[in-house]
């Protein structure tokens, strides 16, 4: 059956760049399906199998009007709504399986738009003029491919059509490995999040559910790692998460740089998603070179953990604050959740002799979460440091007892009819 791509931009302007990639496509036995997002204008030399009538009226204005009133900031946001809109649609209806655009700023940020409301896995590839700079409002929590276009988008020329014609072998390579690739098992699903300091424990974790017959997949709890996991368990993506390296809320609090947003810590909760929690890292927020730390924090506690990345030592007022974040974050939850409490160190700086090892400071974190924390949410105070193996052992435990329970209670309201995927 014959696989189809989906290719949206402004072919108004850009007519010849997107006429030779559609070319390109159909030379490698591809159906292509025309998007066009560009107010002005169509193709002569093709029509487009969606036109910016459509695109306009799925982002809620007309064509017409956004032409009268001549807003390009009106216009983007209206055509970028609509084409997430219509992309989402035809995917959920099977028209295709990858999709691809280019453009400048403008044509980006709208073709980039409607490629973050497809699902992971989907191929996504935009070929980009302002690729090799920071993209991350571009791509957002999403697997898109940015390509430097090295060149502007102004014309073909030797360097665009080379850029251009492998953009459409990446997409069209990316979509076969697609076909070709074995899914995972019907083994569930586990999201974890890990940091640096918080490896051992982590990968001990992952090891006991991989013996017991389930899948882990790990964040790396940067900021971007955080939101990634949020968005996907708000997509359904797991059976249960071990949240045990929560440091992205000290970012956040402090003005670190690996922040995941107000949001973190709240995916679970909301979709009822059986979840265990634990303060890791919560001792420490991250900030670039030393020579980046802010002012107000030169006096503080800091590790140099590399040459990009230092460390500041939280404080006891921020403990508190964090500890009452995570209790009511959890007091919300719609679905089983516990938290554990390492007592004897957060995390691998914050063990036994480790430079960030504070007892009181941390004991203002614990008694905190306990204090706001709900009846009816199991806590556990373990007298380990994150990384023992016991911890990681009772982390396991604790998780796989509550997607049990989960799973009871699903059976009970007549939610699902099968013992569903977890393993015996």
């Amino acid at each position: 059956m014959r696989a189809y791509i989906l290719m949206i931009g402004t072919f108004d302007t850009k007519e010849a760049e997107f006429s030779y990639l559609r070319d390109r496509l159909l030379d490698h036995g591809y159906g292509v399906i025309s998007m066009n997002v560009g107010v002005m204008g169509s193709p002569d030399t093709w029509a487009p199998d969606i036109e910016a009538e459509q695109v306009a009226e799925a982002g809620g204005v007309l064509l017409q009007e956004l032409r009268h009133n001549g807003d390009r900031g009106q216009a983007m946001e209206t055509m970028a709504k609509g084409a997430a809109v219509l992309a989402r649609e035809l995917f959920d209806e099977g028209r295709f399986g990858a999709a691809i655009g280019l453009g400048g700023g403008g044509g980006t940020s709208i073709v980039t738009a409607a490629m973050r409301g497809l699902p992971l896995g989907v191929p996504k590839v935009c070929v980009s003029t302002v690729a090799s700079g920071n993209v991350s409002s571009y791509v957002g929590t999403s697997d898109i491919v940015m390509v430097p276009s090295i060149v502007d988008i102004a014309g073909l020329n030797r360097v665009s059509r080379a850029v251009l014609a492998r953009a459409a072998g990446a997409v069209g390579g990316m979509l076969e490995a697609v076909a070709k690739s074995v899914e995972g098992g019907e083994q569930p699903v586990v999201a974890a999040t890990m940091f640096g300091n918080t490896t051992p424990c982590v990968q001990a974790c992952a090891a006991l559910l991989e013996a017991r017959g389930y899948e882990t997949i790990v964040f790396h709890a940067t900021g971007t790692g955080g939101r990634t996991m949020e968005a996907l368990i708000s997509q359904g993506y797991f059976d249960g998460v071990l949240d045990l390296t929560t440091t992205e809320l000290a970012d956040e609090l402090c003005g670190g740089i690996m922040s995941a947003g107000p949001e973190r810590l709240t995916a679970a909760a909301r979709n009822g998603v059986p979840q265990v929690v634990s303060p890791g890292c919560i001792d420490m927020a991250n900030f670039g070179p030393e020579a980046t730390v802010p002012e107000r924090c030169r006096t503080r506690t800091l590790y140099r953990w590399n040459r990009d990345n230092t460390l500041m030592r939280t404080n006891a007022e921020e403990n508190r604050v964090i500890g009452k974040q995570i209790a009511e974050h959890l007091n919300g939850a719609t679905g089983p959740a516990a938290v554990l409490l390492p007592l004897r160190g957060l995390s691998l700086l914050g063990r036994e002799d480790g430079p960030f090892r504070d007892a009181d400071v941390d004991a203002e974190l614990f008694e905190t979460i306990k204090a706001h924390l709900k009846t009816g949410i199991e806590l556990k105070e373990l007298d380990t440091d994150i990384n023992d193996p016991a911890f990681a052992a009772e982390a396991v435990e604790t998780l796989l007892m509550l997607m049990k329970e989960r799973e009871h209670t699903l059976h009970d309201e007549g939610e699902i009819t099968n013992a569903g995927n977890s393993p015996q």
